[in-house]
């Protein structure tokens, strides 16, 4: 397959590092990522300032922008690559349930879906992974099966995998995006001047985590894979909303 890998851990991030020596073993791939850590951009676009992009001699091309800026360059004329599918990853850190909306990890890949293409993010779920070499295996063995079995063009699937050596996983589960309580609050502080700084709090503890959740394939050690169909329309008040609001 021809890939686009991308991130938002940064163009030298060991996790990126990782997939793309393992992809490159069966797929032609090019990375194009973010220069720095973006973590937590979610979808935002750059458009009030223009983007630069510095090739690497191994042929990554850093961007400094977020990680939606760099698939949406590099499919609209940054690189000649004309990919097959988008992968997103190996993040450092789980992006389960809620932490979709901030990650620029699903972010990444959800951009490859906004420009037709299907797309893959990947994460594992410690914040400091001892196993990326298990999530560059699973990945590759789901790219075996999407090349079976198309996935279609509007599906992003959001795979989250144990920070377990390969032969200790249990297992994969097609799961359905969970969620947590609200986040803890934000923490102030004091720059070295004196002034009044906040820290963004921790994320909230799981809330909707019961079977079938991707929280519980997880803490059942297994490889959650979940499709994400991005429609923000609660369809169900439409002819509700409709009805209160036709005499406006």
């Amino acid at each position: 397959m021809k890939i686009l890998l991308s991130n938002d851990d940064g163009c030298q991030a060991p996790g990126l590092r990782c997939l793309n020596d393992q992809l490159r073993t069966r797929h032609e791939v090019a990375v194009v990522a973010p220069d720095r850590n973006r973590s937590g951009a979610s979808n935002s676009l750059t458009i009030l300032h223009p983007l630069r992009a510095q090739r690497h001699d191994d042929g990554t091309l850093c961007v400094d922008g977020t990680p939606t800026d760099c698939v949406h360059l590099a499919l609209t004329g940054l690189i000649d690559l004309k990919p097959d599918i988008v992968v997103s990853g190996i993040n450092a850190g789980a992006n389960l349930g809620d932490d979709t909306l901030y990650s620029g990890t699903v972010a990444a890949a959800m951009e490859g879906r906004h420009l037709g293409y299907a797309a893959i993010a990947v994460s594992t779920t410690s914040v400091q992974p001892q196993h990326f070499e298990t999530a560059a295996r699973v990945t590759l063995r789901l790219l075996e099966q999407i090349q079976q079995h198309p996935i279609p063009g509007d599906t992003i699937l959001n795979v989250n995998v144990p920070d377990l050596p390969f032969d200790a996983l249990r297992g994969y589960a097609v799961t359905r995006a969970g969620s947590r309580h609200r986040a803890e609050s934000a923490l102030p502080a004091k720059d070295p001047r004196g002034r009044t700084i906040y820290w963004i709090g921790e994320a909230g503890a799981e809330a909707d985590c019961g079977p079938g959740t991707d929280f519980h394939a997880i803490a059942e050690g297994k490889v959650s894979i979940t499709p994400l169909l991005v429609d923000l329309t609660r369809h169900d008040m439409i002819e509700r909303l409709t009805q209160w609001a036709t005499p406006l």
